[in-house]
Formats: C-alpha cells, structure tokens, sequence
C-alpha cells in the first residue's frame, strides 16, 4: 500500500501520531482494508475547502469513531461508525478536517465537541 505522511497532533494533553490523507485517492482509500490501528494512531483527513464531507465504512474492517473538524480545528462532531457498513456519515456543519481513531478512543480521552485539535504544542 501507500505509504502516506505521518504528523503528530494534540488534543487536550493528548499526542497522537497519524497518517495524512488529503488527495482525493488517499482520502477515498482512508483505512480499508486495515486490520490493525495503534491506539494513539489515526489517519487525518485535509480537504481542500469546507464542506459537508460524508464518510463511509464500505471495504473497512476496523470499528471506527470519527471526529469532525471545521477550519479552526474545533470539533463539531463525534460519531461511531461500524465497519463494512454503506451508511453515510455526515457533519453536522461544513468540515476541513476528520480524524479516525480506533472506536471509543475519543470517549476513553474524555475528548468531546469544542475540544480543539492543534498542529503543535
């Protein structure tokens, strides 16, 4: 597979490490056919203008949550997605940014909505 570019983020007290995905083929393939994430890792999602950018599960093996990230880097939405499901999963606001972790990761962090994901310390 592709190897795609690796950055750190930070939620809170949090430093993740993720795969970066902001071509329309990196981000169309996202994590199928994964079968393993590390638990502090992810992929991040870069679009190229805010908008209501839908996620679906098809072809992924892994329970996912997703979080939902406007131009600021604030989270505007938290949701659960199961996996080799067809079902579009969509912001509730215009997004620039998604972040995929393992599912449950941003409750077991206590990350919620109007939590902000910053680029660096």
């Amino acid at each position: 597979g592709q190897s795609l570019q690796k950055i750190p983020l930070y939620i809170k007290d949090k430093e993740i490490w993720v795969e970066v995905a902001k071509t329309p083929e990196e981000r169309a393939q996202g994590l199928m056919g994964r079968r393993y994430l590390d638990k502090d890792e992810g992929m991040f999602f870069i679009f190229e203008k805010e908008d209501y950018h839908g996620f679906w599960m098809k072809n992924t093996l892994l329970p996912l949550s997703i979080a939902f990230i406007d131009r600021e880097g604030r989270i505007i939405g938290i949701t659960d997605m199961k996996p080799l499901t067809l079902e579009s999963h969509l912001p509730p606001r215009p997004i620039l940014y998604a972040l995929e972790m393992n599912k449950g990761w941003f409750s077991a962090h206590k990350i919620r909505v109007g939590d902000v994901v910053r680029f660096s310390k």
